[in-house]
């Protein structure tokens, strides 16, 4: 499935292809919300691997304006539980369906079938 946690991290990986490649972007997206039960001490723990500029994009361009601009600091007792619940709405429960990522640098399109992407590479794209 592709969820947003999971695009944070892609990058596109054809050979030569080293400028403008992350985010990947959504084209013709259909999003599906799944509720799943909030794990806030996860969320709290993985917000340091996430590139914070990338996923308030990549949200915003699928319809979600709930995250902030920037990522709000951390306090005594964690990050507000308000916010926590919205990045868990945004990383866990946004699902995308069908569609594609495309590479902003190279234009190679990865699909996407019942919620899983195609990264394989033909043999002419792979760099080694």
């Amino acid at each position: 499935m592709v969820r947003l946690i999971t695009h944070n991290m892609l990058s596109c990986h054809v050979k030569n292809c080293n400028k403008d490649n992350y985010p990947l972007q959504f084209r013709d997206a259909v999003v599906e919300i799944r509720p799943a039960e909030p794990n806030l001490g996860f969320l709290e723990r993985f917000l340091p691997k996430l590139e914070w500029a990338a996923l308030v994009q990549t949200a915003r361009e699928l319809g979600d304006q709930s995250l902030p601009e920037e990522m709000p600091g951390d306090s005594e007792g964690g990050r507000d539980e308000e916010f926590l619940m919205r990045l868990h709405r945004v990383l866990i429960e946004t699902h995308v369906e069908e569609g594609a990522m495309v590479c902003r640098g190279c234009g190679h399109v990865y699909q996407i079938s019942a919620g899983i992407p195609n990264m394989l590479l033909a043999e002419h794209e792979v760099g080694r």
